[in-house]
């Protein structure tokens, strides 16, 4: 199972690749359903100026339509980065059995960081998680974020035109 799933969080981290030609955090996910991958996203929150337009969400939009279900059991998440809490509730609500992702989010983590939602009995539906670390997921992000303080940018500035 470890080579699939180092396999699919590549074929995430080229979704976090993406999302840096939009000027967006680089974070990426691929969910997929036996070996094939049915959702794809990146960051395009600044983008599309849309607080909900994280990785997994985009992600989770289009395996839904893949599937023609918001029943997405049976399917792995692979993200970059630790979902966040907005995520893990998405994650619960399509019934996604498992989620695989390299590094945590201390700022925004809703698996271990800040909270460990999936771990919490009283909920209808249980999510395996696995943590595989890739050091390309944090370089990614470290130099993402030199780049900002670098460059001073600031994302407010940033607008659908400059990408």
């Amino acid at each position: 199972m470890k080579n699939k799933d180092i396999l699919f969080l590549n074929e995430a981290l080229k979704e976090a690749a993406k999302a840096l030609s939009y000027k967006e955090v680089p974070i990426g996910a691929v969910i997929v359903k036996e070996t094939k991958i049915i959702g794809r996203g990146f960051n395009k929150k600044e983008f599309l100026q849309n607080p909900t337009s994280h990785a997994e969400i985009i992600a989770i939009e289009e395996a839904s339509q893949t599937l023609n279900s918001w029943r997405l059991t049976g399917t792995t998440l692979y993200s970059t980065v630790e979902p966040c809490i907005m995520c893990c509730g998405a994650i619960i609500q399509a019934r996604i059995s498992r989620i695989v992702y390299c590094i945590p989010d201390e700022k925004f983590g809703g698996v271990e960081s800040l909270f460990s939602i999936f771990s919490n009995e009283k909920l209808n539906h249980s999510v395996k998680v696995e943590k595989i670390y890739l050091p390309r997921a944090k370089e990614l992000l470290q130099n993402f974020f030199k780049t900002i303080r670098k460059n001073r940018y600031n994302f407010t500035n940033f607008s659908q035109e400059e990408t």
